[in-house]
C-alpha cells in the first residue's frame, strides 16, 4: 500500500485512475477544485492548485509516496508544485501528451519525421523555460499547449527535489459519455448525418491509446516502477483519420462522405499532414504490455457521444 496523491482526477481517465488505485488497497487523496468528489474511501481536499497558498493550507502536515498531476499545463504551475510538493513526496508523475513532439513547435531534425518518435527527441533536460510568458491567459494556452507541456517537464526534470516522470500520452479515445473532447463525437456525427467530411489529399498516420490502458499505465508508473523521465504511451499499430472514420461508419452502418480539401483548408481532429508517431518502445522495455489499437477500437466507436450541433 502506498499514499498516493492525484492532483486533478475527476473526469476520463484521472477519474479511472483514482478508482483503480483504491482498487489496488492504496491510500489515495484527490485534490481538485470540489466540481466533483472522488469515489467513496478515497480523501478529498478542495483546492485551486493555482493558488499556492490555498494548496498548501489544505494538504496542511500530508506527505505522500507518489504525487500524479493530470493537470499540470505550464512552467509556473510546475514551479509552485516544486515549491509545494518538496519533502512531501518521493516521486511525482505528470501526465504529458503526444503533442511535445509536435514538428511545427518542437524543431525535431529531419530524420524523426517519418519514423516513430523516442522519448529523447524533445529531452526536458536541455529545453528552456519561460516563466515570464503570459501562460495565465487562456487564450494564450490554449496555442500554446505543446510548449506549455515541454517547459513544465523541463522545470520538474531541472530540480531533481523527487524523482520525477512524464507519461506522454497519445490521442485518447474510449469512455462514451467520459470522452469529453468531442474529437471522436465530431466525426461520429458527421458519418451519422451523412455530412461531409474533409480529409487531406493524403493523410498520414499517429498513434492511439484507450483510456483503460492510459489509466492502467499511469497507475503502474505511480507505483509499480522507479523509472524516471520521459515515458512515451501508445497502443500498438498506426491508425490515420480514414481508419477512425472507417470503424464509426461499420459501426453505424454507413458510408462516410469524404471531401478531399486543397491546402491550407481546415480539416477535423486526428488529420494530419506530418507522420505523426512515437515510439513506446521504453515502456515496453520496462515491463508494460500494450494493447493493440485494431483490437479495440470497434469498442472505442460503439458508443460515442454527440456533442457537435448539426451543421
Amino acid at each position: 500500500m502506498q499514499r498516493i496523491c492525484v492532483i486533478g482526477g475527476s473526469r476520463y481517465f484521472g477519474k479511472l485512475l483514482v478508482q483503480r488505485l483504491r482498487a489496488a488497497g492504496h491510500r489515495v487523496t484527490v485534490i481538485n477544485r470540489g466540481s466533483t468528489k472522488p469515489p467513496p474511501g478515497v480523501e478529498h481536499l478542495v483546492a485551486d492548485r493555482d493558488d499556492e497558498a490555498a494548496l498548501l493550507a489544505a494538504l496542511g502536515t500530508r506527505t505522500f509516496d507518489v504525487v500524479v498531476d493530470q493537470v499540470c499545463y505550464t512552467p509556473v504551475q510546475a514551479e509552485s508544485a516544486v515549491r509545494v510538493f518538496s519533502g512531501r513526496t518521493r516521486r511525482y508523475v505528470m501526465t504529458s501528451t503526444i503533442e511535445v513532439y509536435d514538428p511545427a513547435t518542437a524543431a525535431l531534425p529531419a530524420d524523426a519525421r517519418d519514423t516513430p518518435v523516442p522519448e529523447e527527441r524533445v529531452d526536458p533536460a536541455t529545453w528552456t523555460v519561460r516563466t515570464d510568458l503570459p501562460w495565465h491567459d487562456g487564450a494564450y494556452l490554449e496555442d500554446h499547449y505543446a510548449e506549455g507541456k515541454r517547459q513544465a517537464e523541463a522545470v520538474f526534470t531541472r530540480d531533481g527535489r523527487f524523482d520525477f516522470a512524464s507519461v506522454r500520452s497519445a490521442h485518447v479515445l474510449g469512455g462514451g459519455a467520459l470522452e469529453f473532447t468531442g474529437r471522436l463525437a465530431y466525426y461520429a456525427d458527421r458519418v451519422a448525418g451523412g455530412r461531409e467530411i474533409a480529409v487531406r489529399a493524403r493523410e498520414l498516420p499517429t498513434v492511439f491509446i484507450h483510456y483503460e490502458e492510459l489509466a492502467d499505465l499511469l497507475r503502474w508508473a505511480a507505483t509499480a516502477t522507479g523509472f524516471t523521465g520521459p515515458l512515451n504511451a501508445c497502443s500498438d499499430g498506426l491508425l490515420d483519420v480514414r481508419d477512425v472514420v472507417s470503424a464509426l461508419a461499420g459501426e453505424a452502418g454507413r458510408l462516410p462522405v469524404y471531401r478531399t480539401v486543397a491546402a491550407g483548408e481546415p480539416v477535423g481532429p486526428f488529420s494530419s499532414d506530418r507522420y505523426y508517431a512515437m515510439s513506446n518502445a521504453r515502456a515496453k522495455a520496462l515491463g508494460f504490455v500494450f494493447s493493440r489499437t485494431a483490437d479495440w477500437l470497434p469498442t472505442a466507436v460503439a458508443t460515442p457521444v454527440s456533442t457537435t450541433p448539426a451543421a
